[in-house]
């Protein structure tokens, strides 16, 4: 549960908040923290983030039926952040990526949580079938005394 957290949450806007949202979820579905640390710092990396903001940004466009709220206007992001007029923020910017990133979020964690949940327990059965196999080799050695 706590990969599926990390995974989730990495696909919303809010970096910087991103492993506190993780280790949230995770305790609020009893899921692992550590994995879902894991689990943002490998979802959501410098290497994906592009991908992840197009696709967040595209998707939340078509779900908020928007095609052009800029009208060719652009927004200076680094003097939006630096004066944190949120507010002027979040129309542009935030509420269709935030929009755009539940889908894939859900399906992600989801596909995620179910691959992950059986790996794990594959690992586990293997693991205790080779634990009872060494401990039945054990039983079965004759005790030796020592004079």
């Amino acid at each position: 549960m706590g990969v599926a957290a990390g995974i989730f949450v990495s696909w919303t806007p809010f970096i910087g908040v991103h492993f506190v949202m993780a280790f949230i979820l995770s305790y609020l579905f009893a899921g692992n923290m550590v994995a879902a640390a894991l689990g943002c710092a490998a979802f959501g990396n410098p290497l994906t983030y592009p991908f992840i903001w197009g696709t967040t940004w595209e998707i939340g466009h078509l779900l908020l039926s928007r095609k052009d709220t800029m009208n060719g206007q652009s927004v200076d992001l680094a003097a939006l952040f630096h004066e944190l007029h949120f507010t002027e923020l979040w129309r542009p910017v935030l509420e269709p990526m935030l929009v755009g990133s539940i889908p894939p979020a859900l399906l992600s964690s989801v596909v995620i949580y179910f691959a992950t949940f059986y790996t794990v327990k594959g690992f586990q059965s293997r693991r205790r079938t080779r634990l009872l196999e060494r401990a039945r080799l054990r039983m079965a050695e004759p005790v030796q005394e020592t004079v």
